[in-house]
């Protein structure tokens, strides 16, 4: 049914709809795209010894990780709500609600009022979830598929980018295209197949070299930042995914794009085969963040990796109170070959910009 309304949009087309099109539709087209159609599964399962184990899903985010993520990271928030002199939280994509969870549950330990908090989702299966994982809180949690026209408050979306829709661009024999995506028959096996358009689009950067290089950029996610910075009258954001500054998104090595896509904890670079049944991702430039975030009126708090964030949030005293089987799940969020390095933080605010405790020490905004 999804590849049938797809075929329909391609065939309105013109035969020919851009990657960010196809993208769209296979994660979010109501009751069938991957993160709508109620079947998928992702987060952790408990274990007996107080672990979590992430079988039967098809990928774990680090609150699903570790209760230590939110506990930490609502630390960081306490400080924002204080600085921006707001009582509400806007989270985007909450999945299991396991985040928000902690996040609220941490806050009220630390005596800090929330008067409201907000989950911006767009499946109602999800919100299910949420709803049964948050009944603790149910008097001030609330959920809403669009942004109000005015709202203020600390924003915080954990992996949200990377699911954004992206267009690709294809450098080959020398010439810039588009690369898009066509239904073929005319193998033995009908299905969908990559075209390139020549197009006058390019990389925010020069790609030195004369080899063929596959990128992407982001016009979507800048466009959400944008938004962000347009709505929210008072308060900040923080932003946490993988991905790179400019100069590392684009360099001459990088030929072959980051979209890849996540199955049962398993990895794959073909977006194009079973289509609505998987996560399709790409890596955040987050340099485009941050400009867009500055065109739009936005103040840089900051730029780091999650081991310095949440280290200078203080997951290491949460660690010497956890139990071992905790230490070792929450290790996974520091350690720099696991999501330490890989996943970076980059913090915004509206007005006068103010010292945010996650990015204390290791700042690496000047590298964006």
């Amino acid at each position: 049914m999804l590849d049938a309304l797809i075929r329909q949009r391609v065939l309105e087309s013109g035969g020919w709809i851009g990657f960010d099109t196809f993208m769209a539709m296979a994660l979010y087209t109501p009751d069938l795209g991957y993160y709508t159609r109620g079947s998928q599964v992702f987060g952790t399962l408990p274990r007996g010894d107080g672990g979590q184990s992430g079988a039967a899903s098809d990928f774990v985010t680090a609150p699903e990780m570790s209760p230590l993520f939110g506990k930490v990271l609502a630390r960081q928030l306490s400080q924002a709500l204080q600085e921006t002199g707001t009582d509400e939280v806007w989270e985007f994509g909450a999945g299991s609600g396991a985040l928000a969870l902690q996040l609220l549950d941490a806050l009220d330990a630390l005596q800090v009022p929330v008067r409201r908090y907000t989950i911006v989702d767009l499946s109602a299966t999800l919100r299910e979830r949420q709803q049964a994982t948050l009944a603790p809180h149910a008097g001030r949690v609330e959920w809403a598929d669009a942004l109000p026209p005015t709202m203020s408050g600390v924003v915080v979306g954990n992996e949200v980018l990377d699911a954004m829709p992206v267009q690709l661009l294809a450098r080959v024999a020398g010439v810039w295209h588009e690369r898009g995506v066509v239904w073929s028959d005319r193998d033995t096996q009908p299905g969908w197949a990559w075209q390139d358009r020549v197009t006058d689009l390019r990389p925010p950067l020069e790609i030195p070299g004369e080899h063929d290089y596959l990128t992407e950029i982001h016009p979507q996610g800048d466009a959400f930042v944008r938004t962000l910075a347009d709505r929210l009258q008072q308060g900040a954001v923080f932003l946490l995914d993988y991905g790179y500054p400019e100069a590392e998104y684009y360099h001459p090595q990088r030929h072959m794009g980051t979209v890849m896509c996540h199955r049962a904890h398993q990895v794959d670079a073909n977006p194009l085969v079973d289509v609505g049944s998987k996560d399709i991702t790409a890596h955040v430039n987050f340099t485009g963040v941050a400009l867009a975030a500055q065109d739009a009126g936005f103040q840089v708090l900051g730029y780091t990796n999650q081991a310095h964030f949440l280290m200078n949030c203080g997951i290491a005293d949460a660690l010497q109170a956890a139990t071992q089987v905790q230490r070792i799940a929450a290790q996974r969020l520091i350690l720099e070959h696991e999501m330490g390095e890989f996943f970076k933080v980059i913090g915004l605010t509206k007005g006068a910009p103010w010292d945010a405790i996650g990015f204390s020490r290791g700042d690496k905004t000047h590298r964006l």
